[in-house]
């Protein structure tokens, strides 16, 4: 007998082939949706597979900001969000507004905005990054240049310590990843004490690990990477055991691609409930019924496909 998850699976992959889509999805989706997509990646992996694309249709399964940057590298693609509710904290810690009135106090600085943003953001922007490249983007830019880096406070921190610059950074943040620098990943290196520990640069402990090890604190064994740094740190290293800070759904993939290893999430709470609101059923739907579909209006994409090209070609 044919179980739902099993038709599910059956009628995704028949009206994938019928209306030539490709399902992309991100690290921090539900398990079922990683299994099933064809791209899994973080969000300049993403953006790359969207631009590259063949297909007539993508399914974005992860949160609008990326579906919204998927239709701006894609114009003549139907890209669908299988639920509309999937936006992003981050993404909503800055306004349109917000955002003119701090370029007006800072006239002719260059503006650096992270992927998880909106469009009318980055239209606004000079340079989009991802945590994959923000610091090549950063060392790009010359050196007399002021610099306005928005929206996450960790992450500009973070590029501040890498790279000397100083920046004007936006004080905004992923709920999510906030949350992870409360904890004490001390405490977490005691409970494991053969675990390295990776750590995604939008956690507040990020910034707090390199302090600390500047001062000889013991930050030892801890590695600061993005979603795909991570993915290939943990293939790297000889380690056996990993302790890992960012959305826990990152872990699946981990334990997929390294099957003789362990990982461990800094905290089982930290988990996007918007990465989660994706189900196999309405990936179903928007693939049956054309939902939703998120298309950028052509202007306003045209003024942010130029920092969204510079993100591309730098990193």
């Amino acid at each position: 007998m044919t179980t739902e998850h099993e038709q599910l699976v059956a009628d995704i992959q028949r009206l994938k082939a019928a209306k030539n889509a490709v399902i992309l999805a991100h690290n921090y989706e539900r398990p079922e949706i990683q299994d099933i997509c064809d791209y899994l990646g973080d969000s300049l992996g993403l953006s790359r597979q969207a631009a590259a694309t063949d297909a007539d249709v993508i399914v974005f399964c992860g949160v609008h900001f990326m579906a919204e940057t998927a239709s701006i590298i894609s114009p003549d693609k139907t890209v669908l969000i299988p639920d509309l509710n999937a936006g992003c904290s981050l993404a909503e810690s800055i306004t349109l507004e917000q955002l003119q009135t701090w370029k007006a106090e800072h006239p002719g600085a260059t503006v650096v905005a992270y992927v998880n943003t909106s469009a009318a953001i980055k239209a606004e922007c000079d340079y989009c990054v991802t945590s994959s490249n923000a610091v090549q983007v950063i060392e790009a830019i010359p050196e007399d240049e002021e610099i306005l880096f928005l929206p996450d406070r960790f992450l500009g921190t973070y590029v501040e310590m890498m790279t000397g610059r100083k920046l004007h950074i936006w004080p905004g943040s992923c709920h999510v990843h906030e949350k992870i620098g409360d904890m004490n990943l001390a405490a977490k290196q005691r409970e494991y004490p053969n675990a390295e520990i990776l750590i995604h640069p939008e956690c507040g402990c990020s910034t707090a690990c390199m302090m600390n090890s500047a001062m000889s604190f013991d930050c030892k064994d801890a590695h600061i990477h993005s979603t795909s740094g991570m993915l290939t740190h943990a293939h790297e290293s000889e380690a056996k055991e990993f302790v890992v800070a960012t959305e826990t759904g990152i872990l699946h993939r981990m334990k997929k691609e390294n099957p003789g290893k362990t990982f461990h999430p800094a905290s089982e709470h930290s988990v996007c409930e918007y990465m989660k609101l994706t189900t196999l059923a309405k990936l179903r739907d928007a693939l049956a019924y054309d939902r939703y579909e998120v298309k950028v209006d052509a202007a306003l994409a045209d003024a942010a496909r130029r920092p969204i090209d510079r993100m591309l070609a730098i990193g």
